[in-house]
């Protein structure tokens, strides 16, 4: 038993370490960072799908706004979002995820970081991001929305505006977060304002340009709590 939980330790403690090491790494590499939009979507977007090309316009106009990018650094929705704002002139970054499938990195990077652990990946997205662009994805990007919105809806991450792109797909969820969670009192109403679905390029930045200055008029906007 002693050998197990001596192993264990040893275990334990090395991943801590190597989780606090990513954590310092990425938080020293962006500090230069203090207006940044996280785009989280599907790898596996077709390069010709209409979700692709238009996260590509969105990404544009952002960073002509003057909004850095943050992707995951991989294909699908992640390319488009770095590609995007790499051909518009804007500061493109990717926190790119060791796996042993899928994920390999795309070109549009002007700043590229590497982890081994979601969770410093996922915690780096939060410590550098003032707003929050949901595309269509599987279950790593139903993980992002949910934890981006119970964080913000419990207070552990700073307010911060969430748009959910294309209306077709979220708004079977959203009617199942309406119809489950709310009326079930899980939710509250209030916490339906946390986010919104919109599919027009121009509103989508429009919206988080204003929302950007009101959050962060008095405050820092970015970052855990």
């Amino acid at each position: 038993m002693k050998q197990v939980e001596a192993s264990k330790a040893d275990t334990v403690n090395g991943q801590v370490a190597e989780i606090s090491q990513e954590l310092a790494t990425a938080a020293q590499h962006l500090l230069h960072i203090n207006k940044a939009v996280s785009i989280f979507g599907s790898a596996r977007t077709a390069k010709d799908s209409l979700y692709y090309n238009k996260t590509i316009e969105i990404s544009k106009l952002l960073a002509q706004a003057g909004f850095s990018i943050i992707s995951g650094g991989g294909p699908g929705v992640m390319e488009a979002a770095n590609k995007g704002c790499f051909e518009a002139g804007g500061h493109s970054i990717g926190l790119n995820i060791k796996l042993p499938h899928e994920q390999h990195d795309n070109a549009y990077q002007s700043e590229s970081l590497y982890f081994k652990y979601f969770v410093s990946r996922k915690t780096t997205f939060f410590m550098n991001s003032a707003a929050y662009i949901m595309m269509p994805g599987g279950f790593g990007t139903m993980d992002e929305v949910f934890e981006t919105l119970t964080l913000i809806q419990t207070g552990k991450a700073h307010r911060a505006p969430i748009v959910f792109v294309g209306s077709e797909f979220w708004c079977g969820l959203v009617d199942w977060i309406k119809q489950q969670l709310l009326a079930n009192g899980y939710i509250s109403a209030p916490d339906l304002d946390l986010f919104i679905i919109e599919d027009e390029p121009e509103k989508i930045v429009a919206y988080i340009e204003d929302r950007y200055e009101t959050y962060c008029q008095s405050t820092v906007c970015f970052g855990l709590r």
